[in-house]
């Protein structure tokens, strides 16, 4: 039944937009709508024209969603899962399959503003990061190394700063709910003529839905902003994250049905996550200047300079691992324009990216909880660099053109300090790698612009894919490559309260790199054959109702995202088994999620949204299938009018309805069948939001 009601959905929302978009204008009453804005193609270009598929989540999407992960608001992009095994342990897969993601995000390059998240590893630590003090996110999705570096899978821009509120104000929020949770936030911000300072600090607790399952996290996150000189501007950021959760492990489907709230349990070998303290500690310092400076009104550079230092820790089952990592590197770009004629609009971006990681990785027995005898200690020293060109050229303001490429290249040095007290580093380097991207985009009517690319995708071994738990460094590991081939339309009405955006793609990857778990749990990487990956997205967004001050509904929206994955294995044989025609371990067929937003007098609105996830194979023999599920959750919120810059907010939500015994992050693979991490049953929060 759901399949059928979204494409009539879709369907009827465009027929009646389409047949109205030139009848309507916007009521004086009404609230104006902003133009949704891309920035992450290097400068502000309307979502409309670009070539890409992106998505972008403003305050609003954000805001609406719970605040105490980034799971829920994330899912609502099309072609975009996250997963939550347990509380703050996040694993992220844009348009791809989630084997090389035991846990953490790889395959996606993530930045911070002009910073990368992402290090010279691979390593992303997305859950150092508290939602509640991000702006926007942008998701550009596809390999795009062309102007990010190493990807294969998309790019991922968290601001820091909103666009649209340059004023001084202060805000606190508290919430609270099931299973013990707790977020407190606070931000203030300072904003003069030419200078803007805002501080966001936050602490989240959780006591989670199964044992073994505890989560903390202390959070202080500055941006600073000085206009120096005309349209010149100096930034710095700043980001301070103590994040410790416990894990609570996998359970066979037997356990899982008995009792889904239970830790790991022990077997006759081994102890269980209770006995060991399973869990990981992440202590992250990161901060960086960027400039932008403008030479006239044609020439512009960007210039960034950042590091980050990451204490890590996991006693696990098997032993006790601490990281001490250390990344250092900068990023610039020019950029130059020409003046702007009705017949052609172009500029060029010529830019490099330059980052080191140094690692030290030392392994240790566990001896429940407590670092035990040394298993073996390594540094591993990664160094990561690409230099890109992009042209692009607005044609009549229909046509938008753009060709751009990168040479990257990828190496890492490595030592054992323990048990061979090696004295030299050996070298591992990659050769170096283009990443060309042809894209376009049409405008047939002011309404609907066509798009097309071609894109190559390049992935290099991540640190923790070299170096894994069997503490063996792989120097055999291959990078992943693959050709996208996309294309797809944009749909909207002139006031832009109507936006249907649709793709369809094929990625053929090479080389993939997939997860392979020893007997004795510990892991190892190996390239297998490829992927043939066929996908269709789409998304819609639509104000039946307009906002307004009048009338009994005074704002009604609803939105919905359609995900369809045909993902299967290609030439992938291990030992005597062959996987190739399989669909790919972890990744769900169809996925829908759709929305209602209602805004009623009184200021108060009501939030309602859908998730259907089709069943997911969790081994890559396709032999065992997660079931499939729906989720319900529901928000209501009240908003009174105190004075004309005070803004206050009381809220009660719910999440899982319909009480749906589910696993949000399954363990794929897993060894003795483990493969379950049941999510909470129906749940509860309430809290309140404060702004002057």
């Amino acid at each position: 039944m759901l399949k059928p009601f979204t494409l009539i959905t879709f369907a009827l929302a465009a027929a009646i937009t389409t047949h109205a978009q030139n009848k309507t204008k916007p009521n004086r009453d009404t609230t104006e709508l902003k133009p949704v804005i891309i920035k992450g193609y290097l400068s502000d270009q309307p979502v409309i024209s670009v070539p890409a598929s992106v998505s972008v989540l403003g305050v609003a999407q954000l805001r609406i969603q719970p605040d105490n992960s980034f799971v829920n608001a994330l899912n609502t992009v099309p072609g975009v899962r996250t997963e939550e095994r347990s509380p703050g342990s996040y694993r992220l897969s844009i348009r791809g399959s989630l084997l090389r993601s035991p846990f953490g995000v790889r395959d996606v390059k993530i930045y911070f503003d002009d910073i990368p998240l992402t290090d010279a590893g691979g390593n992303s630590y997305l859950n150092a990061i508290d939602i509640a003090s991000i702006q926007k996110v942008e998701i550009l999705k596809g390999p795009d190394g062309s102007l990010f570096g190493a990807n294969s899978g998309g790019v991922v821009i968290l601001s820091p700063l909103n666009r649209y509120n340059d004023s001084t104000y202060i805000s606190a929020g508290v919430n609270g709910g099931s299973y013990g949770l707790f977020h407190e936030k606070a931000a203030v911000q300072l904003k003069t003529t030419n200078y803007l300072l805002n501080i966001n600090q936050s602490f989240q607790t959780y006591h989670g839905y199964r044992q073994n399952s505890d989560t903390h996290r202390n959070y202080l996150q500055l941006a600073d902003s000085w206009n120096y000189s005309g349209k010149n501007t100096l930034k710095a950021l700043g980001i301070y994250s103590d994040l410790a959760y416990q894990t609570p492990g996998g359970l066979t489907l037997a356990q899982y049905n008995t009792d889904p709230r239970l830790a790991r349990q022990p077997t006759q070998t081994l102890p269980g996550a209770i006995q060991q303290h399973i869990g990981i500690t992440t202590k992250m310092y990161l901060g960086g200047l960027t400039n932008e400076y403008h030479f006239n009104d044609h020439i512009r550079n960007v210039l960034a300079v950042f590091g980050n230092h990451v204490d890590f820790a996991n006693p696990f089952i098997t032993n006790y691992e601490q990281r001490s990592e250390n990344t250092y590197g900068f990023r610039t770009y020019f950029e130059l324009t020409r003046d702007r004629k009705p017949s052609l609009d172009w500029k060029v971006d010529l830019g490099f990216e330059w980052q080191q990681t140094n690692s030290h990785i030392a392994n240790y027995g566990n001896k429940k909880g407590v670092k035990d005898t040394t298993q073996t200690i390594d540094d591993i020293h990664t160094n990561q660099h690409f230099v890109f060109l992009r042209y692009a050229a607005d044609v009549y303001k229909r046509l938008h053109v753009e060709a751009a490429v990168s040479l990257n290249d990828y190496g890492y040095d490595f030592k054992n300090i323990y048990p061979l007290n090696q004295n030299n580093f050996t070298n591992r380097s990659f050769g170096a790698q283009l990443m060309p991207r042809l894209a376009l985009s049409y405008q047939i009517i002011n309404a609907l612009a066509w798009r097309a690319s071609v894109s190559r995708g390049y992935s290099s071994p991540t640190t923790a894919e070299v170096r894994p738990t069997d503490n063996i460094v792989n120097t055999s590991l291959q990078a992943q490559y693959g050709w996208n081939y996309e294309t797809g339309f944009r749909l909207r009405n002139s006031d832009e309260t109507f936006m249907l955006d649709a793709s369809v793609y094929y990625y053929r990857l090479n080389n993939a790199i997939v997860r392979r778990l020893n007997a004795d749990e510990t892991e190892h990487y190996i390239n297998a054959g490829g992927t043939n990956q066929l996908g269709t997205e789409a998304s819609l967004y639509y104000w039946i109702i307009r906002p307004s001050r009048y009338g009994f509904i005074r704002g009604l929206q609803f939105n919905e995202s359609f995900t369809y994955s045909h993902f299967r294995f290609r030439d992938y044989v291990v030992t005597n088994a062959n996987y190739s025609g399989n669909r790919l371990t972890g990744v769900p067929k169809n996925v829908f999620v759709s929305s209602v937003q209602i805004r009623f007098p009184e200021s108060l609105a009501l939030f309602v949204q859908h998730t259907y996830t089709s069943k997911i194979p969790l081994n890559d023999a396709s032999t065992v299938y997660a079931p499939k599920y729906n989720l319900l959750q529901a928000r209501v919120s009240y908003q009174p009018i105190i004075g004309r810059k005070t803004r206050f907010e009381i809220f009660a939500a719910a999440d899982n309805l319909l009480n749906q015994k589910y696993s949000l992050g399954n363990d794929l693979n897993a060894v003795g069948n483990r493969y379950y991490n049941a999510a909470p049953l129906r749940n509860y929060s309430v809290g309140m939001n404060f702004m002057y």
